[in-house]
């Protein structure tokens, strides 16, 4: 570039330029590339962000301050697993998916929520209280494959009116189970019809 206008080879200059803001933009990370994970401090901002957007949102609830107990032994693990869980999934989906956290939220430990439209969806509640002989725990869970099939559910309201019920049974592990019990009975029908003609055909012999 200096020696360019040192000699005022104009042509050289202006490919300088380019080259020079070519490589700017390369090195600034692109908007849709970045991952923004609002923090909710109030129930009005989380409504406000509820209605400003037309993604599915989930959101994560986490307030260790909120125990009134001690925690069992696994509880803080658990915990960790939950808000990885959490960063991991607002990687991966953040352009499909808007993510929150609340951290000031006064009556749970650790909640995941699922919206759609704008309206609650689903709940995943991570805590519940142990009796121990002596005194009540709190104890933290890391409801992993809930978790997962929850946010695979709240992406059939991506660009939809409405969620698709046959797609919502597929994805649910209660409609899998129902699956496979449907394919169970027709196969015993099937084998129970079989065992009849041969039957028939041994009779008629």
């Amino acid at each position: 570039m200096a020696e360019s206008k040192y000699y005022c080879i104009t042509e050289l200059m202006q490919g300088c330029d380019l080259a020079s803001v070519k490589k700017e933009k390369e090195s600034e990370p692109s908007k849709e590339s970045m991952c923004k994970v609002p923090l909710v401090t109030s129930p009005k901002e989380e409504q406000n962000i509820l209605g400003a957007t037309s993604k599915p949102i989930i959101k994560l609830l986490i307030n260790r301050h909120n125990n009134k107990y001690s925690y069992t032994s696994s509880s803080d693990d658990n915990l960790l697993k939950n808000i990885e869980l959490f960063d991991k999934l607002s990687l991966r989906f953040s352009g499909r998916v808007l993510f929150i956290k609340d951290v000031v939220g006064s009556s749970e430990i650790c909640c995941w929520s699922f919206y759609g439209h704008g309206k609650k969806v689903a709940e995943v509640c991570c805590t519940s209280i142990v009796y121990a002989t002596d005194k009540k725990h709190t104890k933290v869970e890391f409801p992993e494959a809930r978790i997962y099939e929850e946010t695979l559910n709240i992406l059939l309201y991506e660009n939809r009116t409405g969620p698709d019920q046959e797609l919502m049974q597929a994805t649910s592990s209660r409609g899998a189970v129902a699956g496979m019990s449907s394919y169970t009975s027709d196969e015993e029908e099937e084998r129970s019809g079989l065992a009849r003609l041969r039957s028939n055909k041994q009779n008629n012999q």
